[in-house]
């Protein structure tokens, strides 16, 4: 927590792991995933819960190819954020936030709103920490030796 402009804050509650961690924890936490795929901005695939290569390939794959139907249908030149695609077997659910995509397989008649919730944790949490911006200091300024400016 913290104080901005008088005012409190609250800061983030999920904590930032790589990528394969993320998706192990959503296995462990959310018991309608059965599997998951995290990809990178430019599609490609930065960390699976799958173990053959071809069925991470494949998931992957469903969740681009869902996404761009779904922009093509219905963004109207926006882009969507979510999508779930329900069959008989079970459901696939699609989230892009910051860039990135995850994609998630579930049993049958999931609770939808709960396995969206937990695949947005997972994305959030595999989120590569944002570096600090590190405060501008003339070059003529004298160092004090303990990072204040007399």
């Amino acid at each position: 927590m913290g104080w901005e402009s008088g005012r409190r804050t609250l800061g983030s509650i999920v904590r930032r792991m790589d990528a394969a961690s993320a998706l192990a924890d959503l296995l462990e936490i959310s018991s309608q995933i059965e599997a998951a795929v995290l990809l990178a901005g430019d599609g490609s695939l930065v960390a699976s819960t799958l173990a053959p290569e071809a069925d991470t390939g494949r998931l992957a794959q469903a969740g681009r190819e869902v996404l761009e139907a779904a922009e093509a249908r219905l963004g109207g030149g926006r882009a969507i954020t979510q999508v779930e695609v329900s069959l008989r077997e079970g459901s696939l659910f699609v989230v892009r936030e910051a860039g990135r995509t995850i994609v998630g397989r579930s049993r049958p008649k999931p609770s939808s709103q709960l396995v969206l919730y937990d695949l947005k944790a997972c994305l959030r949490a595999a989120e590569p920490p944002t570096p600090k911006r590190e405060r501008w200091r003339s070059p003529s300024a004298p160092s004090t030796g303990c990072g204040r400016l007399r």
